[in-house]
This record gives structure tokens, sequence and C-alpha cells, in this order.
């Protein structure tokens, strides 16, 4: 039976930045995926935004890698020629109603430690986006954009270059415990194998929860349910009419941030996402979704020609709460928490996962395996 000293599966941002972090000459760094690509679900599907840490709880480890994430997020771009822009971001009420909103929002920021954000008054807000109605703002300047493309294949690239080996189409059906370490039985390009590895990170995203119930000897009360979560995108043909980011307040009882307007690196304006929960894996965009949408960005964008709302892209993500529940946190599960060597197990990294990633894989190598 082959042996290796480490085995990461899923070849998302997370898995990725993992690799990339803990791979090291003269040790064995294995990272598996069972798509044909890195960064084919949640890492790819989302709206490539690096977010500044405003929404979260202060004392969580969404509120905390976030912040981390992002400086380590800025740095790693500027050094790896990773495309990115520091675009801002305007958190906006439209009426005198949703200024108390706003309000909250930039109390928590500040309890999370955000402390760049400005306020806005209406002619100011005029005067940065005139397509924009709103009565009050918030200008996030740390809020950016990044070609998640890129960024995936500067992390392969780094942990390539330390000695990590990538292998796709490889899946990991169950892992077993042993005195020598784990045995991790899968299958690779249909061909059943097991190999022997020292330590197991399980980042894989959607499928994390697949796996921890095929990992014998742990419980299933330590295994989080798992709510999948669509998000759908509407893009928006021709020039944008916005230089910046625009967030609406968050919808009351949803489970997301409201339909926003993102711009990508080339100036393409997109809408959304909004948020579905789902029984299984769904990336269709119905058209039928147009008019939903067209309603909810006309309340701050009036001028909307809804002729040129055009259905784009979904994703999913994994989320550990389920609708009408409060927001759940990340879960970086340790020996400690299970009391099995060499094991890590990586739960509900939704957004700000993409962002946080650097700062979790950090957290990850700082683990006494």
């Amino acid at each position: 039976m082959d042996t290796i000293d480490r085995l990461i599966i899923g070849a998302g941002a997370l898995g990725l930045a993992c690799a990339a972090r803990l791979a090291k000459p003269g040790e064995s760094t294995l990272l598996v995926d069972s798509e044909k690509l890195i960064g084919s679900h949640t890492s790819s599907r989302n709206s490539e935004v690096i977010h500044a840490g405003i929404y979260y709880s202060a004392d969580s480890l969404k509120a905390q890698l976030c912040l981390e994430g992002r400086d380590r997020l800025y740095l790693w771009c500027a050094k790896h020629q990773v495309p990115y822009k520091r675009i801002g971001k305007l958190l906006v009420a439209v009426s005198d109603a949703e200024r108390s909103k706003l309000a909250a929002i930039a109390k928590n920021a500040q309890a999370c430690g955000v402390n760049d954000l400005h306020a806005i008054g209406p002619q100011q807000l005029l005067g940065l986006e005139p397509a924009v109605r709103g009565v009050e703002a918030l200008l996030s300047p740390s809020t950016g954009i990044i070609d998640s493309h890129g960024f995936l294949q500067s992390l392969l690239a780094c942990a390539e270059r330390n000695g990590a080996q990538l292998v796709l189409d490889t899946r990991i059906d169950r892992l077993e415990p042993t005195t020598k370490g784990w045995i991790a039985h899968g299958t690779s390009c249909g061909e059943p194998f097991s190999l022997l590895t020292q330590q197991v990170i399980n980042a894989g995203g959607l499928f994390a929860q697949q796996l921890a119930h095929n990992t014998e000897g742990l419980t299933a009360d330590l295994i989080p349910t798992l709510h999948l979560c669509q998000g759908r995108y509407f893009s928006y043909s021709g020039r944008s009419p916005f230089n910046h980011l625009i967030y609406p307040m968050p919808e009351a009882n949803a489970t997301g941030l409201g339909i926003h307007a993102t711009l990508d690196l080339g100036g393409q304006l997109r809408f959304g996402p909004d948020t579905r929960y789902v029984e299984q894996l769904d990336y269709s965009v119905d058209p039928g979704l147009l008019e939903p949408f067209a309603q909810a960005i006309r309340r701050y964008f009036p001028k909307l020609d809804s002729s040129r709302l055009v259905p784009g892209y979904s994703g999913v993500r994994p989320k550990l709460s389920g609708l009408g529940e409060p927001a759940a946190d990340f879960v970086i599960q340790t020996p400690a928490d299970h009391g099995l060597d060499g094991l890590i197990n990586l739960f509900g990294i939704e957004s700000p996962g993409l962002t946080a990633s650097l700062a979790i894989a950090e957290r990850v190598a700082g683990v006494n395996l």
C-alpha cells in the first residue's frame, strides 16, 4: 500500500490554500478532488468578492478569519500577480426606515474590527453613483474583487512548487483509522485504491459531511447537518452604470445579503445571488426569475432596463443553518474535538470562505495533529 504524509481532500480554494501552506519539500502531500477541474463548485460559483468582514458576529470564526484572510489575500494577490481590484462597496439605505439597519451594520462592523467604513450622505452618494437611489450609505473601501480562477491557479502552483501532487477525478469514499495512520479508500479514474496517510484534511466543501459520515470512529453527533442553499445570478448586458459594488440592506428573515450588484475585473455587471434551499445540487438559472430580480434591483437602481438582464450562473452554499435559523459559524474540527489523531474536518465554509481561505489554512497549520 502506498504511504504518504498528508492527504488533502477537495481542490477548491480551501483545499488548495491548505496545500499551499502545508506542503513542504521532503514531505509527501497529495491533494485529490472528485471533479476533473479544480474549484468546480463553490469556489468558482460566487461573486468573486474580497469581503471586508462587516456582517458577521464579532466573536465568530467568520469575522476573525474574514479580516485576517482579507489582509492575507491582498498581499497574496500582489505577490503572486493574481488580478484583483480594491473597488470598494456601497451599502445603501433606500428609505428613512432603513437608516437604523445601516447604523446597526456600522456598529457591528466596528465590533468586528472593520474601522474604515465612511458614512455617505445622499449628495455624496449621487456624486459617487448617479444611478443609485438612496438616502444614506456606507462606503467600504477595503472591499474588492478578485479573479478567483487566477487565485486558485496561484495556490496550486505554490503547492506544487513545494512538492504537493494534485490528482483529479479521484474520490475518497471511506476513511479508516489504524495504529499506523489513516487508510483512505476510494476510486481514481474509476479504479479502486487504498493508501496510508499520517494526516487527513477534509476540505470537501459540499461533500465534507458525506465523507465524515464514512469516517470510522467519528460519531454522527459531531457531524453538523448540511443545508444546500442555491444562489442564482443574472448578468447585465452592455456597459455598467456603477463603479462600486452596490449592496442593499439585508432582507429581513433572509439567509443572504440581498440581490446586490457586483462587477468582475472585465467590468461585467451581474446581480445576485438570491437564496433558495435545495435538496440536491442544482446549477440551473430559471429565466422566470427575471421579474423578481428586477423588482429587487429597482429599489436601489430605479432606471434598470430589465431587457438587459440575462440568466447567468448559480452556485450552492454548504450552509450549516436551515431556512429561518440563525446563521451558523465555520467549523474547524480538530483531534481535540473528536479524539481522532491526524484528522481535521472543515464544515460549513460558505461565504466569506474565499476571502478567509488563507487564514483558515493558517489556522489548520497551527493544529497539533
